[in-house]
């Protein structure tokens, strides 16, 4: 067989010749310095190759070396607090060993060999194992037990096993004779393809709500467990702050952050922050159950569009462990955009705005990989994707959010007026939504004491009505309008700034229970209930709106501890206190 050798090069894209027996998405091996690189089309004796390292340097007629695999990550213990480049690299090692700079050629290397963990065992010499099974625990974090799987594809009898003890990943832990004789040698860690799923037993209604202590989220439009969520905006709306928030504090078990093409200063900033920061679930290190992948603006484009796929992958792996998973892509447009220039670089013919005519498939393919599942180790589990979109100019008509718009289930459009005036989250409600929350339903009943979607309708509509009667109010003052509708206006300024709008730097707003913002909203409801019958009574609006007492209302975000839930019932009884005097003030009169 005449070897490969590379014809043309043109960015990250190779193009080889004497490659008809390499096969569609097999990783090569391209030139002196051994670039990592997949195949990804065949045409006759030539071979295309997206390189995922600067080709820089590589020339006509070097070597291209058939790995014979697809482009795999490895997982097992040790990638729970790592820190990899887009095709599993770990940085941290990279630096110690070459500096601040990544070289070229330095191969496909990612989880520590060496390391020994603690493994014990949960079977025995002689047992049947099946796909998926758990076979053995590590404990990898304070916080989260490695639970180590036979490989789906293995199953059979047990005849070798190690005792409990200190093993490196690449040691054979079991060996399992198959029904055909077959003996598979079983390590602490498995090798996937990225670009495939890895399977399940069966995939389950989604029904619980990924709770993230983010009041605009978890009662208007709240994110479930296994769900698919678009957060578009603008440059400086907060898409990167509103996903932070989100990993900081959701009760996900595992945070998979993916810095797919950001600026380096933004994925700096996460690996200040996430180190420090104190996990409110657990009293632990927010590290302890986090992954990033850093991919930033000036990394080489092709692992780019790579890194998102290895993302996905190491959710679906703990997934299958029985844990929930959420991933944030920030963003997916910077991926899409290694997509269009790769497709460039092949003279594609392009769709929209020079993306290629597969946009719409490819971002459908990776939300897919979004569900509550069974695994098949029999326990559930679930990936969130959660993906970020940088439409230029905060035009939300480009095809990137378009198309993820087609796929995605929750929608938390960024608005750049409210960040600006620094309402943070900056979410629009008008042109948010989150089409879970029929599902959620028997949730939130078994969850609070009373009915929380309905008084989420009832809000919004008060806020859709509101947007309207500004129109007015900007043409021809507040003041001509009837005290119902001026009621309206108080009571949505009371929810916009005593309750959409939430303070990441306060200790007590940062993160709130379900049960409080249930008891905040709640509150809100009786001011305006107990307004509206004040107004029946013909009391005029400037007294109804009493500044003290909507102020109280408004800083009860602060002033009421997220434990302390009590105080709530005082604060009704104050606002009752009040309009009841009101109420036989103006009767007397009358």
């Amino acid at each position: 067989m005449e070897r490969a050798t590379i014809k043309s090069v043109d960015g990250p894209v190779v193009i080889g010749k004497n490659m008809a027996d390499y096969k569609i998405r097999e990783m090569v091996l391209v030139g002196e310095k051994k670039l990592i690189g997949e195949v990804i089309s065949i045409d006759g004796d030539l071979g295309t190759v997206q390189v995922y390292e600067e080709t820089e340097g590589l020339k006509r007629d070097e070597d291209i070396i058939s790995t014979g695999a697809p482009l795999s990550v490895k997982l097992g213990p040790g990638m729970i607090r790592g820190i990899f480049d887009g095709i599993e690299r770990p940085l941290e090692v990279i630096k110690e060993k070459h500096g601040s700079f990544m070289p070229e050629g330095i191969g496909l290397i990612s989880l520590d060999e060496e390391k020994l963990w603690d493994v014990s065992f949960k079977v025995k010499l002689h047992d049947k194992v099946h796909g998926g099974q758990i076979f053995a625990e590590v404990p990898e974090t304070d916080i989260i037990t490695h639970k180590v799987m036979i490989p789906p594809e293995v199953s059979g009898e047990v005849v070798e096993i190690l005792e409990d003890g200190k093993y490196n990943i690449e040691t054979v832990l079991l060996k399992v004779k198959d029904e055909f004789g077959k003996i598979n040698e079983v390590k602490m860690y498995q090798n996937w393809p990225v670009r495939i799923p890895r399977p399940v037993k069966e995939r389950l209604p989604i029904d619980k709500l990924l709770v993230t202590g983010q009041r605009v989220f978890d009662v208007f439009f709240p994110i479930a467990k296994g769900g698919t969520t678009a957060v578009p905006g603008g440059f400086g709306t907060g898409k990167t702050m509103t996903q932070h928030q989100i990993a900081k504090y959701c009760d996900a078990d595992i945070i998979i952050y993916i810095g797919c093409g950001e600026r380096g200063n933004e994925m700096t900033e996460v690996l200040e922050d996430f180190p420090k920061l104190i996990d409110p679930n657990t009293g632990k290190a927010l590290m302890d159950r986090t992954i990033l992948i850093a991919n930033t603006s000036n990394m080489p484009v092709a692992a780019r569009e790579a890194s998102i796929y290895t993302g996905v992958t190491m959710a679906e792996y703990f997934r299958d462990m029985g844990y929930h998973v959420a991933l944030m892509g920030d963003s997916t447009s910077r991926w899409a955009e290694a997509l269009r220039e790769i497709s460039g670089r092949l003279e594609e013919m392009p769709a929209e705005e020079g993306y290629p005519a597969y946009l719409p498939s490819r971002i459908a393919g990776f939300y897919e990989r979004a569900g509550y599942v069974n695994t098949l180790s029999g326990t559930e589990g679930s990936v969130t994707l959660i993906g970020a979109v940088s439409p230029a100019g905060g035009d939300f008509s480009e095809p990137v959010t378009e198309n993820t718009k087609r796929f995605v289930n929750v929608f938390l459009a960024l608005d750049k007026e409210l960040a600006y005036s620094r309402h943070y989250p900056a979410i629009n409600w008008m042109n948010s939504y989150s089409g879970y929350i029929p599902l959620l339903k028997n949730y939130y009943d078994m969850r609070l004491d009373g009915d929380l979607p309905d008084l989420r309708i009832k809000y919004l509509d008060l806020l859709h009505k509101e947007a309207k009667l500004n129109e007015i109010v900007m043409l021809v003052g507040e003041d001509v309008l009837p005290d119902e509708e001026r009621l309206v206006l108080e009571i949505c300024r009371v929810v916009k700034v005593g309750f959409l709008q939430q303070n990441a730097f306060n200790p007590i707003d940062t993160f709130v229970p379900l049960e409080k913002q249930f008891e905040m909203l709640k509150t809100i409801d009786n001011l305006y209930e107990k307004g509206k019958e004040a107004l029946k009574l013909r009391i005029p609006i400037s007294v109804i709106k009493n500044d003290k007492l909507y102020g109280k209302v408004i800083n009860m975000k602060y002033d009421i501890e997220n434990e302390n839930l009590k105080k709530f019932v005082s604060l009704n009884n104050e606002i009752n206190d009040f309009y009841g005097e009101l109420a036989s003030t103006y009767g007397d009169v009358e």
